[in-house]
């Protein structure tokens, strides 16, 4: 599976990328949603995996940017944040997130997990 991974902190976006590695998915990891902008305009992904909370475009921004450059296709937009109020979950799945995953709930290899069942 190819995934975009958005996140603006080094460490988390180094260790998803690196967990998502060794379950031998190809992942192309950015900083903020810019960068991403620029992936998702080169590149189809299988999914795209975002932080709510980065400076500059939120996780619903980016999302919705995503959705317009990538109309027609089939990728899946998964928000991974720690914020997890109910009004947050349920505005990304009305802006059309395919799943919400609370890093606090969940450790890497978990995460892997609730994506890949998100997505296959």
């Amino acid at each position: 599976m190819k995934i975009l991974l958005v996140d603006d902190d080094v460490f988390l976006r180094d260790m998803y990328a690196t967990k998502f590695i060794e379950h031998g998915d190809e992942v192309e990891a950015v900083k903020d949603g810019e960068d991403a902008i620029q992936k998702v305009a080169e590149q189809i992904f299988d999914v795209i995996i975002m932080d709510m909370v980065m400076p500059g475009m939120t996780g619903l921004d980016l999302l919705a940017e995503c959705k317009k450059i990538q109309a027609g296709r089939e990728s899946k937009y998964i928000i991974l944040s720690n914020q997890g109020e109910e009004a947050d979950i349920k505005r990304a799945t009305e802006c059309g997130a395919a799943g919400y995953i609370i890093k606090a709930n969940s450790i890497p290899s978990e995460v892997v997990e609730k994506v890949h069942a998100l997505v296959l």
